[in-house]
């Protein structure tokens, strides 16, 4: 489960003390220990009973400009500081299972009940509210391949609570939790790592029933522009899709490469066969996605052949 962090620290610090101390303190968010240093200083962030309700008021004022430039998370995010190339803070709300908010939008848009890891290390505190529950989880993410339905070793280490004043520090690609409301609605503060090169290191839903990957959770900007590419970049697009697919150092995109190849082939069968071929592939990840997406290839052929029906006249 997430590192918690014993810290008795009781004083309390303003957002711009935060900033000012990470910014030129020593802050590397690949050394554990390092990250794990903050938590004291968070804490007495979190100590600030004022701090978020001031900011809030002066984004209202300025009409949330700086969240609307700044904040590419949902509405259940607010960004603290985004300026650094290391690191980031945030808060996040959790309402509360009775909450309107989650009667009529449902738990789905706050990530209840998803078994998922995280991509990157970030170290966070109670700060409102009761705090969220979850059920954790630790997993080996070096032993796994990646690949939608693969066994994973889920090892459930217990059910506790983000109350305030907690301090926790989850670990990328180790820490598993299913999230869970709040008794009353609650909010937490976080300090993000932002390593460069999380983007090719993949986020995954869990099922947590069958022990195995559900879902890749994470997009890749670039996936969108590998199938642009395939289809109207000419030649020299399908040089560079076929290069992607055939070694990219990141699998996910690698399988991009492969599928926007797909797309692109000149008939149904020729796509099949792609996928086929991709399937005896020495790359794990790529051959058993390739091989889940020519099954669903050929269970839908009488749709794709015949089109979708058309309403009478």
């Amino acid at each position: 489960m997430p590192r918690v962090i014993d810290t008795d620290a009781s004083d309390r610090i303003e957002l711009g003390d935060l900033i000012e101390m990470l910014e030129t303190g020593h802050f590397d968010s690949q050394d554990e220990d390092c990250l794990a240093s903050w938590g004291p200083a968070l804490k007495k962030l979190a100590n600030n009973p004022t701090f978020l309700g001031d900011l809030v008021i002066a984004e209202l004022k300025a009409r949330c400009a700086k969240q609307i430039r700044e904040n590419q998370y949902s509405p259940q995010v607010i960004m603290l500081y985004s300026g650094s190339s290391k690191f980031a803070l945030r808060a996040n709300f959790w309402p509360a299972e009775d909450d309107s908010l989650v009667r009529n939008s449902g738990t789905s848009p706050f990530f209840y009940g998803v078994a998922h890891d995280h991509n990157f290390s970030f170290l966070t505190a109670g700060y409102l509210g009761s705090g969220y529950w979850s059920d954790y989880y630790e997993y080996d993410y070096e032993g796994v391949h990646g690949y939608v339905g693969e066994p994973v070793d889920l090892k459930f280490v217990e059910k506790s609570r983000l109350e305030p004043g907690k301090v926790m520090l989850y670990r990328a690609h180790r820490d598993v939790h299913i999230q869970l409301p709040a008794e009353q609605s609650s909010v937490s503060v976080n300090i993000l790592g932002l390593p460069g090169s999380n983007e090719y290191r993949d986020q995954y839903r869990f099922d947590v029933e069958r022990n195995c990957i559900h879902g890749i959770l994470n997009r890749v900007s670039i996936e969108s522009l590998v199938a642009l590419a395939a289809h109207y970049g000419g030649e020299a697009g399908k040089d560079l899709v076929k290069n992607f697919a055939n070694g990219h150092p990141s699998d996910r995109v690698r399988f991009m490469g492969l599928k926007a190849q797909a797309s692109s082939a000149a008939s149904l069968d020729e796509r099949i066969a792609l996928f086929e071929r991709a399937a005896r592939s020495s790359n794990r990840y790529v051959a058993e996605m390739a091989k889940l997406e020519a099954v669903k290839i050929e269970r839908g052929r009488a749709w794709i052949e015949e089109g979708p029906v058309q309403p009478a006249s």
